[in-house]
């Protein structure tokens, strides 16, 4: 089976053999694999893709048009189609940084005036925050409510870690100089 084309394995293919198909896979596995790893640089996810990349080019294989292209190209374009996909899915939902601060409320063992004035160091929070570049909110955000480290406020928000703790850090600088201000003020 190693000596017959491309085009025949995909014609095995479609007709069911199973040889056909033993060797379809052991041939374009490693390639179909590689490519999903690159695009969603995941190894689990990578699999799942060059599963069903697989998956599909056997269901799909009468489909095939060699005057379309070589099987390599119509097996990577399927590959690369999943992959995208699933990167997309996978993706986090951006959330504007006012709605993250609309949910922090006091503990559920304060009293009523402690709550208040837990409430009311929130709001002057939120107020200040928003005055932050939108890069800022995010990171301030992401590392100060939610707790995430550094690393993962640069996978979420899809910048280098170098950048992620800068913007945690400037923002964490401003904010203490607007509060410190507002302070005086009073």
């Amino acid at each position: 089976m190693w000596s017959v084309s491309d085009e025949s394995l995909v014609a095995g293919l479609a007709a069911g053999d199973a040889n056909a198909t033993e060797a379809f896979v052991a041939r374009f596995q490693r390639r179909v694999y590689g490519l999903a790893r690159v695009i969603t640089r995941d190894d689990v996810l990578a699999e799942d893709v060059a599963q069903e990349a697989l998956l599909r080019a056997w269901r799909h294989a009468s489909a095939y048009d060699p005057r379309r292209g070589s099987v390599v190209t119509w097996l990577l374009t399927i590959t690369r189609n999943l992959a995208i996909d699933q990167v997309r899915v996978r993706r986090p939902i951006a959330v504007d940084p006012a709605v993250l601060l609309d949910t922090i409320a006091p503990a559920a063992n304060v009293g009523p005036a402690e709550a208040a004035e837990i409430m009311d160091e929130v709001g002057r929070l939120r107020v200040a925050i928003l005055t932050l570049p939108v890069e800022q909110q995010r990171a301030i955000v992401l590392a100060g409510v939610l707790g995430l480290s550094g690393r993962e406020v640069a996978e979420l928000e899809d910048v280098p870690l170098g950048t992620a703790k800068t913007r945690i850090r400037a923002a964490l600088l401003r904010l203490r100089a607007l509060l410190a201000h507002e302070e005086r003020a009073e």
